[in-house]
């Protein structure tokens, strides 16, 4: 009688205990789906924050990145140069960093004659010859092939290839007084050479004006 008893009190007490853990468990899981409908209701219906404009002027009035405080501007030739310029460190994204300059904004890039190169736009116009080429500078030039034929009584018909050069300025301002207008011999010069170099015993202009005609700045 004793066992019989304390059998039927053991399995009514396990019945007791798995109801309990099944409703505690139910509770659970249903505060936890509460939550993830809330959670999934207020992202869709809040509003939502308006994308952050980068484009900006610098301070010497040209195009730079606006920081994430909307009031730090810096250059393009700045951005994702392993130093972090902006507070946040927006400028070394490593999304827009990763691929150069695909990721970059178009305002702040400047493709090249060569169309395998690039550079930031701070660097075209600075009298330095940053491209390789001279587009960033005194412009480029567009080559067209036309065919050209020919027809002689001593001669076979032939076909001759004439290149049409078509030339784009860069619209970049004529050299300032601290620079010296000439054909530089120098690759890193395009149309003129800075002052300081004239009168230092070196021929940096293919005339030789460097040194009778520069004055030395």
């Amino acid at each position: 009688m004793f066992e019989f008893f304390s059998s039927d009190c053991c399995d009514e007490c396990c019945r007791s205990c798995t109801r309990r853990a099944v409703c505690v468990s139910g509770i659970i899981l249903s505060g936890l789906i509460f939550s993830a409908v809330t959670m999934l209701l207020v992202l869709a219906f809040s509003p939502k924050q308006p994308p952050i404009t980068r484009d900006c002027r610098t301070p010497k009035n040209g195009s730079g990145f606006l920081c994430d405080d909307q009031v730090t501007r810096i250059p393009p030739s700045d951005l994702c140069n392993g130093a972090p310029n902006c507070p946040s460190g927006a400028d070394e994204d490593q999304h827009m960093c990763s691929d150069l300059p695909n990721n970059l904004p178009d305002n702040l890039v400047f493709h090249c004659g060569n169309p395998h190169f690039w550079i930031f736009t701070d660097q075209k116009c600075n009298f330095i010859n940053n491209c390789g080429d001279c587009s960033d500078e005194i412009g480029m030039c567009t080559f067209f092939y036309a065919p050209y034929s020919h027809n002689s009584q001593f001669f076979v018909h032939y076909c001759l290839v004439t290149i049409l050069c078509f030339w784009v300025d860069s619209s970049c301002p004529s050299c300032g007084a601290e620079w010296w207008a000439c054909t530089p011999v120098d690759y890193q010069y395009c149309d003129c050479i800075p002052r300081s170099l004239c009168q230092d015993s070196r021929q940096h202009c293919f005339d030789w004006s460097d040194e009778y005609m520069c004055i030395k700045g």
